[in-house]
């Protein structure tokens, strides 16, 4: 049943609504609302109906809902994306999306956790300061070992003040703590490992890592000669863009020095000069920028308006690149001995892909829902390559094809048959969520190359791929434009913090019905078919 929500205390917000449909279309003009004017308007209107919905949703009287994200179609649907607050207390995977029609009635709603919240006391057994202790203990336990939690890490370091919050993602809602444990990886990377702990016990509940690892002219080392929008200060140049949310590029070997230039040309293409990596760095954010801006009206990779820090030379034998969602910044090692920056533009978009999944979906990094949040990043790292469509680096449905991390000239993952890297899987199977994020990703990834191109064997831009279904059927593609709009569609109004396989099926199902008609939505149905799903 459908129940109307008034919206009177709202109008004044809404009355900016209208500009949000267009954001980022045009450059402001005299009393048109910025881009952060329209999204803080959309997030107020959302805001002064969480008490509303709350009510309509039947939720108990402890629960309280905290505004995140929101969404408005073209003909005035809504989506709106909420925290769930229990007697003050955040309820981790407790997160929810409403979906209203323009005049507020809702006509549906996708939750992490559908149950009715109800803890037997508030009161913890352990203490915040024991509950720290305990958290860093147990990583402490699996040093140079992988796990749940993430990669192998080599130390374990700062230990932040434990929350206390209540945990809902395992199904059964109990009283934790959420404890930040900083640390180093074995190959170098930095962690933040964020750990759910049991405030009774102490026992470990959950757990992810923050960090995710994985106009001049300029010679990159990765895309080669490129136009850049820079900006110019007297007789000096900086790769600081302020036509993209002053995304800028630092040199983290250099005390985060912005770069500079008084001549506006960079690099050389060679990694010995430093500007190169840079060079890759700053395209590679304005490729993803301009991708997101103009493929889905996305104005940033939170929608706020706001560009990003690239760190390009974060150790000379740091053979990874990270995205990091605390500074809003990503950061590039150099490769072994500094000879090939990690700076190559589908895995670039990759890890700025997991700032847009953290700003919408919110994926926890475990399960079938880190595996989906690692393919959002695929999906959309290659569809940024094809975007830019570089002579340097021809598109493709491969991942990292130019880094040659493994020394024997192939990619890190294959879109078309994931199982040739040996680790991810082709098909879905029970107990695939026990798998790394990296290697539970295939199905998905298998999933939109299908969804894009369709199985068998064929070439595609020069490469030759043959792609398997799991079921012996024939499928033929809807392009990737089509499929990379139904998944983006999902991501941002159906997915939540803990969607599994299932939960996507039926999301980019509905994602399709909202953007296309009949033959995609079959299109969809039989490409997850093809993957056990």
């Amino acid at each position: 049943m459908k129940r109307k929500l008034t919206a009177g205390a709202v109008l004044s917000a809404a009355a900016l609504l209208a500009g949000v449909v267009q954001v980022g279309a045009a450059p402001a003009q005299a009393g048109v609302p910025s881009v952060g004017q329209q999204r803080d308007a959309l997030l107020s209107l959302a805001g002064a109906q969480a008490a509303p919905i709350a009510g309509a949703l039947a939720l108990g009287g402890q629960e309280r809902l905290i505004v995140k994200d929101a969404v408005v179609d073209a003909d005035g649907d809504r989506h709106l994306r909420y925290e769930r607050t229990f007697a003050g207390l955040p309820v981790v995977g407790g997160d929810l999306v409403v979906h209203q029609r323009a005049d507020g009635s809702i006509t549906s709603v996708d939750r992490a956790f559908a149950g009715r919240l109800s803890l037997p006391s508030l009161a913890p057994k352990l203490s915040a300061d024991q509950a720290a202790t305990g958290a860093a203990d147990a990583l402490r336990g699996t040093l140079g070992t992988a796990g749940g939690e993430g990669a192998a890490l080599a130390q374990v370091g700062a230990t932040g003040a434990a929350q206390l919050v209540v945990w809902a993602g395992g199904g059964s809602p109990r009283l934790a703590y959420r404890t930040v444990v900083e640390g180093v990886r074995t190959d170098g990377v930095p962690s933040s490992r964020r750990l759910i702990t049991d405030a009774a016990t102490g026992a470990v509940l959950a757990g992810d890592d923050g960090i995710r690892a994985a106009t001049g002219t300029g010679t990159g080392v990765q895309v080669g000669a490129v136009t850049l929008t820079t900006t110019q200060t007297g007789a000096t140049y900086q790769l600081k863009d302020a036509t993209r949310g002053n995304q800028s590029t630092v040199d983290a070997g250099n005390k985060n020095a912005l770069f500079t230039s008084t001549t506006n040309i960079w690099g050389n293409g060679l990694p010995s000069n430093r500007q190169s990596a840079a060079v890759d760095a700053q395209f590679d954010a304005a490729a993803t920028w301009d991708y997101f801006k103009n493929t889905f009206g996305r104005v940033g990779l939170r929608g706020n308006g706001v560009g990003i820090t690239s760190r390009v030379h974060y150790g000379s034998n740091l053979m990874d690149l990270f995205w990091d969602d605390t500074c809003f910044c990503i950061s590039y090692g150099d490769g072994p001995s500094g000879s090939k920056p990690m700076t190559e533009l589908d895995v670039a978009g990759h890890e700025l892909a997991h700032g847009v999944t953290s700003a919408t979906a919110g994926l926890v990094y475990s399960g079938e829902a880190g595996g989906l949040d690692e393919a959002t990043s695929d999906i959309f790292g290659t569809m940024i390559e094809w975007y830019a469509g570089l002579p340097a680096d021809p598109p493709d449905y491969l991942i990292a094809e130019k880094l040659d991390l493994a020394g024997n000239g192939t990619p890190v993952r294959y879109l078309d048959r994931p199982s040739r890297d040996g680790y991810s899987k082709d098909f879905w199977y029970p107990g695939i969520g026990g798998l790394d994020p990296h290697y539970s990703s295939g199905v998905a990834n298998h999933f939109f190359y299908l969804l894009s191109e369709g199985s068998g064997a064929k070439v595609v831009n020069g490469v030759s791929y043959n792609s398997p279904t799991a079921d012996g059927s024939t499928l033929v593609g809807i392009g990737r434009d089509k499929a990379a709009a139904i998944w983006y569609r999902a991501l941002t109004v159906y997915f939540t913090s803990t969607t599994t396989y299932a939960n996507a099926r039926s999301a980019t199902l509905r994602a399709t019905l909202d953007l296309y008609g009949a033959p995609e939505y079959n299109a969809v149905a039989a490409a997850w078919k093809a993957v056990n799903v």
